[in-house]
């Protein structure tokens, strides 16, 4: 719900700090007392257009804040989440404009863009009538709420994930046909590259190895005399391994006659195995290097033959034996073509015709919930002086380009106020007190499928009067029980439907006018009822009047505990 809204410095608006109910709000007061500017100052906090002419004369900025409670549900939370933004009730949007014109945005007092603002809005409240309006209006929003009014949204999850399946599938069927057409295109270079890279058939790690032997190769004689003397100096009649040997048998002829000698003949002992493991090793090196004469021209043909292909497919040489299974791969594409790019394309035709079948199923139900939808639409229109108008739902078929996640349907709402003539969408066809009472029986009916918490019905009781007015003070409060309503009214029938009343009015200060809103306890409610009965000089029989109106409420009239707001 808006719990408030606080303006200041917007037009004829000084400082105004408005307390809010749920339920049904109702405005009051005489033509060109201020109503109007509570309605742009509050399209203003939604992300309306701003103008340097809302600045209060004087003035230099003004400024709006609206403040909302809602539910953790909420998709704000969801959307300020996505951008990165802190989010927690109470929920504040606020608006500050310069004399120049310009304005600035905050999301609980974290600066945002405008268009980002006006996002926040939309999904918060509507505003119907005369002014700005969103919502049912928007054509790209009637589908989903003629699903939710049918109760659609999990067979739409169902299409959507056919819909993912149905796509994937193609791409995999037509990229597999364009590597195809690729390939073919292609062969005889493939067939040439795979023979000759096949032919060389390059190994992983093999370049390294190469390099490693080449190494080993050139510096082969001086590694070779290394070795020798190594070994001589482990295996001689006067190397290591000897003396190690004949040092340990001395040691144990007398190591019973110490307590240290036993550790001091294990450390011989190990360091004559370690000696023996060396020598064993340095043998198997020696046996593993290549004698051939030849074995270093061999190793640098190799090794060049590698490098020259890589650079001949400007790949790594480390990377040649995945390119060869890639030639493989394309290869056997080529010649296996018709059995897996008809396996991908029979998948594909499955998983559209999945889609198909889902899309068709939902089309039929969203054209039963439409015919019952434009029924008790029906019913709501005569009550609300709008007995020659009719209301359509128009479920087209799409053409496929134009399928989606939410089905191949385009669902508007039209409307036609007059008999004979050709219905058309709402904001074509329908003038304002109309279309808010048009507005009206729409949120109605839609009252548990709409998420905006919050509507705004202005000039709503425009041009009707007793039963009719009556019907829609009747309409506006059932539904407020299910959403926040603001009502700026001049209908008594329709005032007195209000839980919370609250009366607009100009004020005379020094030099200056300025616009005010009071909170209206019981006394002063029926006062201000009897006046919008009676015109200026307010009569018993117009409070008697004022009375019987106030006694048709079905609900208590939340009081303000006798205090009276003044800004």
């Amino acid at each position: 719900m808006l719990s408030h809204l606080v303006i200041n410095d917007v037009v004829l608006i000084e400082k105004l700090a408005l307390p809010l109910e749920r339920g049904l709000n109702v405005f009051t007061g005489e033509t060109g007392a201020g109503k109007s500017i509570l309605l742009d100052a509050l399209g203003l906090a939604l992300g309306g257009r701003s103008d340097a002419g809302l600045v209060r004369s004087g003035a230099a900025q003004a400024s709006v804040s609206a403040e909302f409670t809602l539910k953790e549900t909420h998709t704000v939370f969801a959307l300020a989440s996505d951008q990165g933004l802190s989010a927690e009730n109470p929920i504040i949007l606020r608006r500050v404009i310069g004399k120049d014109g310009k304005s600035r945005a905050f999301f609980n007092d974290q600066p945002i863009g405008v268009g980002l603002l006006k996002q926040f809005g939309e999904s918060l409240l509507e505003i119907h009538g005369q002014f700005e309006t969103h919502g049912l209006l928007n054509a790209a929003t009637h589908r989903g709420l003629l699903d939710a009014f049918g109760g659609l949204n999990a067979l739409k999850q169902k299409i959507a994930q056919a819909f993912t399946l149905w796509h994937e599938a193609q791409d995999k069927w037509q990229e597999a046909q364009k590597s195809s057409a690729q390939a073919k295109a292609e062969e005889d270079y493939l067939r040439a590259s795979f023979d000759e890279l096949d032919k060389l058939a390059p190994q992983t790690g093999e370049a390294e190895q190469l390099a490693e032997q080449r190494t080993q190769l050139q510096h082969r004689e001086k590694i070779t005399d290394a070795l020798n003397q190594t070994v001589s100096s482990l295996e001689g009649e006067r190397g290591a391994i000897n003396t190690l040997s004949q040092a340990g048998k001395a040691l144990a002829r007398v190591s019973d006659k110490a307590a240290t000698l036993p550790d001091i003949l294990a450390t011989i002992d190990r360091a004559a195995n370690e000696a023996s493991e060396a020598s064993a090793q340095l043998s198997r090196f020696m046996s593993s290097l290549d004698s051939r004469p030849d074995a270093l021209q061999k190793i640098e043909e190799r090794l060049f033959a590698l490098r020259a292909i890589a650079r001949k497919h400007s790949i790594q040489v480390d990377s040649l034996p995945d390119f060869l299974r890639d030639l493989s791969d394309r290869l056997a594409l080529i010649s296996n073509e018709g059995g897996q790019i008809a396996k991908l394309a029979d998948a594909a035709v499955k998983a559209r015709h999945t889609y198909v079948k889902l899309a068709e199923d939902l089309s039929a139900k969203r054209k039963t919930a439409a015919a019952k939808f434009e029924k008790e639409i029906a019913r709501e229109l005569p009550p609300l002086k709008l007995e020659r108008a009719k209301f359509m739902i128009e479920v087209a078929a799409l053409p496929e380009a134009q399928w989606g996640a939410e089905g191949a349907d385009r669902v508007t709402f039209l409307a036609a106020t007059n008999i004979g003539t050709t219905p058309g969408p709402l904001q074509k066809i329908a003038s304002g007190g109309e279309l808010a009472r048009f507005m009206l029986a729409l949120k109605t009916v839609l009252a548990a499928a709409d998420p905006v918490p919050v509507l705004v019905f202005d000039e709503v009781d425009t041009g009707i009067g007793g039963a009719v007015a009556s019907a829609v003070g009747e309409r506006l409060a059932h539904l407020s029980e299910n959403v926040q309503v603001l009502v700026v009214t001049h209908s008594p029938q329709v005032a007195a439907r209000g839980n919370h009343h609250l009366r607009v009015a100009k004020k005379v200060s020094g030099k200056h006018t300025i616009t005010q809103v009071e909170v209206l306890d019981k006394p002063a409610r029926r006062e201000e009822i009897a006046r919008m009965l009676s015109g200026a000089e307010i009569t018993d029989a117009a409070r008697q009047a004022a009375d019987s109106l106030l006694g048709e409420d079905k609900e208590p009239i939340l009081q303000s505990k006798g205090i009276r707001r003044k800004s």
